[in-house]
């Protein structure tokens, strides 16, 4: 009777906790919201790509210190803070929408995503049995890559039946509030995961080790693509098919869809196959399907290369980060919050794509992604 008790009390206790997952999707917005500012407000692609560096900017500076936070004042109310945060950042663009209002909001939006990753994670450690971790984490990438795919059909059918596309926001912030009252109540402890500090000096430190750094720079790479697709791919849809926004809007839903049915079935690949063959193939298939996507024209060939690019980047986050952490599995937090710095590459390449597009058209953008694909195709070849 005491182990059932147990086991609904886990239950309980985990399922507003991976709610957390979905709000952490939010962050994906961006894609389509870059596509919508730089319309209403007719911005050159390098200013418009100032939106995705406001969000991802974040990962670098507040990753470490948020694993220190933790520790300080426990998990819990740090994702309690994090999800706050979110949702006043997405109240803003409702009162207040004009470009600079708008790098506020995604500013804080960033901020909130920021702790709320680095938070999350252990919380889940903290919560499930040991042998439950890995898939419960699965599942928990899952959720958020159904959040990441209702996005944009979210923003369009606001701006197709409502007439405005800023209405997403209002949903975002009502979810976010519904989540903190969630984990209010039904997650006890207010230091909950309460332990071991990461330093700035010991995570730093990590950078020195070739490995960790190749690792790095694979997560930087790979955030850098993730959101570099999500906002580009639009363009490419408009500029090829002469699509509207509303209809091109939806070519990434169908990336992010991807990404949800790849993430589900590599759950169950990885069960079964070694990680690392499992991350060369993918990056195989990428690479491949990328450069279609460059190539062609026609509805259902760049459909169809957008669905494989999806389906094989989907696990390659998680196969680097669990690389990572069995290669230095006695510095745990400093890893974590090392490759959780590294997701600041979706500040670093969307902007360079900006820039780069303005100068020398789309294709040149896409090149550079092309580069980051090959990158992580050779970590993936030297990851013994």
């Amino acid at each position: 009777m005491e182990n059932t008790n147990n086991i609904t009390s886990t239950k309980r206790t985990i399922l507003p906790i991976l709610f957390g997952f979905f709000v952490m999707g939010f962050v994906d917005v961006v894609g389509i919201a870059t596509n919508y500012v730089k319309k209403d407000f007719a911005l050159s692609d390098s200013l418009a790509n100032l939106l995705p560096m406001m969000v991802f900017l974040w990962f670098a500076l507040f990753s470490i210190p948020t694993g220190i936070c933790m520790g300080r004042h426990g998990r819990k109310n740090v994702v309690v803070v994090s999800i706050l945060i979110t949702a006043i950042a997405m109240l803003i663009p409702m009162f207040f929408y004009d470009f600079v209002m708008i790098l506020i909001a995604f500013a804080l939006l960033g901020i909130g995503n920021t702790i709320l990753q680095v938070s999350l994670n252990p919380m889940v450690a903290q919560t499930v049995v040991q042998s439950k971790v890995t898939s419960v984490l699965t599942l928990g990438q899952f959720i958020k890559a159904i959040s990441s795919f209702l996005g944009p059909i979210i923003a369009g059918i606001a701006a197709s039946w409502f007439g405005d596309w800023k209405l997403i926001f209002i949903a975002y912030s009502i979810i976010s509030i519904i989540s903190i009252i969630w984990l209010l109540l039904a997650v006890k402890g207010s230091k909950q995961g309460m332990g071991e500090e990461a330093s700035f000096v010991s995570t730093l430190k990590l950078m020195k080790n070739k490995k960790i750094f190749m690792l790095f720079l694979g997560i930087l790479c790979l955030v850098g693509i993730d959101v570099g697709l999500n906002t580009t791919i639009p363009k490419l849809l408009m500029e090829r098919l002469e699509l509207p926004l509303q209809e091109a809007g939806l070519g990434t839903s169908l990336y992010f869809a991807a990404r949800t049915i790849g993430t589900f079935v590599g759950a169950i690949l990885l069960a079964k196959i070694a990680s690392r063959s499992f991350f060369k193939i993918s990056m195989v298939l990428a690479i491949i399907s990328f450069t279609g996507l460059m190539l062609f024209n026609g509805m259902w060939l760049m459909c169809s290369m957008i669905v494989l690019v999806g389906l094989s980047l989907s696990n390659i986050f998680s196969i680097i980060f669990s690389l990572a952490l069995e290669y230095k599995p006695s510095q745990s937090n400093e890893i974590s919050a090392l490759m959780i710095m590294g997701v600041s590459g979706g500040a670093l390449i969307p902007p360079l794509m900006g820039v780069l597009n303005d100068s020398f058209g789309l294709m040149a953008s896409l090149l550079l992604l092309l580069v980051c694909m090959f990158y992580i195709g050779f970590v993936a070849l030297n990851s013994k």
